[in-house]
């Protein structure tokens, strides 16, 4: 079944969303990009009135007039009900990001399911779409690296403990309950697969994929490790999103990851543009073979329109918005 494209630009005139999590990386793209669409656009955070955290949603074009700043808890259904009253369409992006189980898994896999029950009883929200990961997939260790994962595959939950990745297990937990409650409750729901995400930050805290970059630049590491892994521009994500909820019949999961490229490339990107750096030249293991990384379909996401930004640019503007907001600071290139 193909899909039916339409005109995404100023699609949003007249209708009212919601975006969980409104201040992180990737929604703070996703809500600039609505608020751009004509959307009024409803945003979840811990707390409306703390300036230092929100300032980058205030100043958003748009933002005065088309967003509200909800208070909420995800463990909190009410909270949840009263933020989602009025709204046409729920973007869920909320998720927690730490390596303490305890603290991932309950927030993720309970939040996951007080948002569709909140969804369900406040009725009228034709869809949801919710922001998983590229975890949820690839994490399955009888998965040949030769292969192309696509939206079928599933991240091996027995697999994911055993290496103690956490933040995976939550991500997969969190979309099967997802995909099950959606199912009991007849919802609507649409799920997006990212890989990890770089580009220019909104917001003025370092996330945890943009200080994957910036260790290989301000000193902090010497070496890099012998890994490898795709990457997908912020922008690219965020538009994936509205695309998902703009197209009526988008269904199903998409991935969204553009190129797998092994840290020793990564550097050498690094270097190529930001020569004035110490950027790693040596791997942390040693000059053993390079491990490969999992490649990642791009079909399902192309046929929503979305363009994949290469991975190149997306380094260069990581780099950039670390240096312009100060976090990186500039250096002089050596031209002995």
């Amino acid at each position: 079944m193909g899909i039916d494209r339409v005109n995404t630009a100023d699609t949003g005139r007249g209708l009212t969303v919601c975006v969980t999590g409104a201040g992180g990386f990737i929604a703070s793209w996703l809500v600039k990009l609505l608020l751009e669409k004509g959307y009024a656009v409803h945003g979840t955070v811990r707390n409306p009135d703390d300036m230092a955290r929100n300032v980058h949603l205030r100043a958003l074009e748009g933002a005065t007039e088309q967003l509200t700043l909800f208070r909420v808890d995800l463990l909190d259904k009410e909270s949840l009900v009263a933020a989602f009253q009025g709204c046409e369409g729920v973007f869920h992006t909320a998720c927690p990001v730490t390596d303490d189980p305890e603290k991932m898994i309950e927030p993720a896999v309970n939040g996951t399911r007080n948002v569709i029950n909140a969804v369900a009883e406040v009725g009228g929200i034709r869809r949801v779409v919710m922001t998983s990961s590229i975890g949820s997939v690839y994490m399955d260790p009888r998965r040949s690296l030769d292969g192309e994962a696509n939206e079928t595959c599933w991240s091996d939950l027995e697999f994911c403990k055993d290496t103690k990745n956490w933040y995976c297990y939550a991500k997969t937990v969190a979309e099967q309950a997802a995909w099950e409650l959606a199912k009991e409750r007849k919802l609507d729901l649409v799920v997006i697969n990212p890989s990890l995400v770089l580009g220019p930050l909104l917001q003025s805290a370092v996330n945890a994929s943009t200080w994957h970059i910036a260790k290989y630049l301000d000193g902090s590491v010497q070496t890099y490790t012998n890994a490898a892994q795709a990457y997908v521009h912020v922008r690219d994500v965020a538009d994936a999103h509205a695309r998902a909820y703009e197209i009526p019949n988008a269904h199903g999961r998409y991935l969204c990851a553009g190129r797998t490229l092994h840290r020793a490339e990564v550097c050498r990107i690094l270097a190529k543009f930001f020569p004035e750096y110490p950027v790693p030249t040596r791997c942390k293991e040693g000059a053993g073979e390079m491990k490969k990384g999992y490649r990642f379909s791009s079909r399902r996401i192309m046929e929503l329109g979305v363009g994949i930004t290469p991975a190149s640019q997306c380094l260069y503007d990581t780099v950039t918005s670390l240096q312009d907001k100060g976090i990186l600071p500039r250096r002089d290139v050596d031209m002995s």
